[in-house]
């Protein structure tokens, strides 16, 4: 995935800066943030326990290279029958065909078979397995799984396996927002891997300033800023995971309507939404719809999207929404811009 991350350089604590705090720890193959602002006498080491915790208890239920994960238990239990799951899940669960319904099947939870047939799930790529999920007939996740929230119960109508790659993530920051709030801290920021969400204002009363990643595999540098309160943001893109097909590389991102990565799609999406699960999700969607096809459901969902498109060795944009700065510092619009050399 992709990265957005805080351009405050002083993430770090510091002598002269008692009061201010940045955590973190490993989780999901990666690294979890935060960063917030307390009484320089705060003791954060309870904090940084619960923090912890709440990513374990995500990556547990939703992992499919955790061994025993709930969700890896749910892909092998039979169809037509109601099984028990834990809140957790089956809340990303209900959001995730939520998003599948919006954006027509765009966003589908129930391409496990495809992610892991190339190579981007725990088991190595296989040519059998490719073939098996570019010809499988295929109805979208929400047609076949139904999720009784109130009860915490999920039934398959038929087989399917299911993969939250693309949404446990962000549910991931929003359990780490949570935890700051119920330790009294109504004011930060947190992240996993760039995917990240706002809490407040800054002390000074500013919101908070976060980059938003080129699309470079070769290096990582800022593309655009935006400034960001009480909001999420996550970002899609073809430049950090892929595999080469041939001559051509082909995005982490699935076509569920063809079982393969897609082969032509917007350099990235950054998707701002109220949550990191919700713009998680709307990101993927949007990578597989393109602007154009995309800038009714995500107007429809309420979401702000910043897509950056290839044009030859030039990187043009579209925004949906007027929340995004473009690399000079201007205000974004919802309209289209000329391409700009990276």
């Amino acid at each position: 995935m992709p990265k957005t991350s805080t351009d405050d350089r002083r993430l770090a604590p510091k002598r002269s800066d008692p009061g201010r705090f940045a955590l973190n720890g490993a989780t999901m193959g990666t690294r979890w943030s935060a960063l917030f602002h307390a009484a320089p006498d705060f003791n954060s080491a309870h904090v940084q326990t619960a923090l912890q915790a709440a990513v374990e208890q995500v990556d547990a239920q939703m992992s499919l290279w955790r061994p025993g994960s709930d969700l890896l238990r749910l892909n092998a239990a039979p169809a037509g029958i109601w099984h028990a799951v834990e809140k957790p899940l089956i809340d990303v669960l209900a959001l995730g065909l939520a998003v599948g319904r919006a954006s027509g099947g765009a966003f589908d939870i129930g391409m496990g078979d495809a992610v892991s047939a190339w190579g981007f799930g725990p088991t190595p790529a296989s040519q059998v397995a490719i073939r098996a999920a570019m010809t499988r007939p295929r109805r979208p996740a929400h047609e076949l799984l139904e999720v009784n929230q109130a009860a915490g119960l999920v039934r398959k109508a038929a087989p399917i396996t299911l993969d939250l790659n693309g949404i446990a993530k962000g549910y991931g920051v929003d359990r780490l927002a949570d935890t700051l709030r119920d330790h009294g801290i109504h004011a930060g920021l947190v992240g996993i891997d760039g995917e990240m969400r706002a809490l407040g204002l800054r002390p000074d009363g500013t919101p908070w300033t976060i980059a938003i990643e080129a699309p470079d595999p070769e290096r990582r540098a800022p593309h655009s800023v935006i400034a960001l309160s009480d909001g999420a943001i996550a970002t899609s893109g073809d430049y950090r995971h892929w595999v080469d097909v041939g001559a051509s590389r082909l995005s982490h991102t699935i076509n569920p309507q063809r079982g393969a990565p897609l082969a032509h799609s917007p350099a990235s999406v950054t998707v701002v939404a109220p949550t990191c699960a919700e713009a998680d999700a709307w990101a993927t969607a949007l990578m597989v719809l393109g602007p154009d096809a995309g800038a009714g459901p995500a107007r429809r969902a309420g979401i702000e999207a910043l897509f950056l498109l290839r044009d030859g060795e030039a990187v043009g944009t579209t925004m949906l929404g007027g929340l995004f700065c473009d690399p000079a510092g201007g205000d974004a619009s919802p309209a289209s811009s000329r391409p700009k050399k990276e």
